[in-house]
């Protein structure tokens, strides 16, 4: 059947928040314990002229972090030692010493952040009573093409061992200078640069805690099952982080959100006519699923990565339509049962 194109109307200046009506659970009585350790200050800090010196006392400060941070966010082998090892941490502390000054500014108070990250885990907690969550929250500045790349998209934040750890060279506003060099838009586009503000330290915290409850799915074949996947994560946010605002979460704008929406009938009425939901060829749905300026099949003005708010579209529905369901049993049903029992049909 031949393609057609979406053209998506114009927006309003705000986002569009769509709630299941539910009312928010007290969580107060939750306890959270998060320590925040600013690596970033200590590692900075060190005595360049005797680096090796100061591995120790880091070592002993951050047990876990220190060696993942060397190793997998700096790409320096501690096994090597010596001066190669030196010189490598010497030259990214003299050229990302900017960045630390500017994050100094930025992130001089963190507490905001801090008590947004608690309420979040009391969320998580309350709705999952058995999950560990991490007990710190570890800040550091890392190379700019220190990204992993998570369900939902790119993220300089991850989830180690034992903390959150979030890289503030990705969170110091859409706008930063660092940010428009011709090396930083080769990695990250426009698109990808828009979340890169503080707001979104929390929101990456807490995916990482979705992603850590709700592990990826190597059996998602179909662009349904990736669908189903990241509406459940964008569900469980829902919960985690319930006045937070959806253009955070889903990482759209507010027009292309809005768009979203004021076009979803015809959204699902192109994948349906055009044969895409259970389609597995991964160069065919990948437009669908991965990040992107907009959905290229969709035309001008809609968002990368459509599956989120397709997905996210059913979820709701399913949930209106099933409102005993716990989350954990959500997470375990088939992407086909979601669809079918949420009689998902947008006009």
């Amino acid at each position: 059947m031949r393609k057609t194109t979406i053209t998506f109307l114009a927006a309003f200046l705000f986002f569009v928040s769509c709630k299941d009506g539910k009312q928010t659970p007290g969580v107060s009585g939750i306890k959270v314990n998060l320590q925040i350790q600013r690596f970033e200050k200590d590692f900075f800090a060190v005595d360049t002229n005797n680096i090796a010196a100061s591995f120790p006392v880091l070592q002993q400060k951050y047990p876990v972090f220190f060696a993942d941070f060397i190793q997998h966010i700096l790409g320096v082998s501690i096994a090597e030692g010596g001066s190669k090892a030196d010189s490598a941490i010497k030259l990214f502390l003299r050229d990302y010493r900017v960045v630390k000054d500017t994050s100094d500014k930025v992130f001089a108070d963190f507490s905001a952040i801090e008590n947004e990250v608690k309420q979040g885990i009391r969320f998580a907690k309350h709705y999952f009573p058995e999950y560990k969550a991490p007990e710190k929250l570890i800040t550091f500045i890392g190379p700019l093409d220190a990204i992993f790349q998570t369900p939902t998209g790119k993220t300089g934040d991850v989830i180690t061992q034992d903390a959150l750890a979030v890289g503030l060279q990705l969170h110091l506003g859409s706008e930063a200078s660092l940010y428009q060099s011709q090396f930083a838009q080769s990695l990250f586009p426009k698109y990808v640069s828009a979340k890169f503000s503080p707001q979104n330290i929390a929101v990456n915290c807490m995916k990482n805690i979705v992603d850590d409850i709700y592990p990826t799915n190597p059996n998602n074949k179909t662009l349904l099952d990736f669908c189903i996947d990241k509406g459940k994560r964008l569900y469980l946010l829902d919960k985690f982080l319930p006045n937070t605002p959806d253009t955070l979460k889903i990482g759209y704008t507010a027009s292309q959100l809005n768009g979203s929406y004021k076009n979803e009938g015809l959204i699902w009425s192109f994948l349906i006519q055009n044969n895409l939901l259970y389609n597995t060829d991964i160069l065919r749905i990948q437009s669908y699923i991965d990040e992107g300026p907009q959905t290229q099949e969709l035309g001008e003005g809609s968002p990368g990565q459509i599956s989120l708010f397709v997905g996210w579209q059913i979820i709701k529905k399913y949930m209106e339509k099933h409102p005993d369901t716990s989350l954990d049993a959500l997470l375990k049903l088939d992407a086909k049962q979601v669809l079918a029992e949420s009689k998902y049909k947008p006009k």
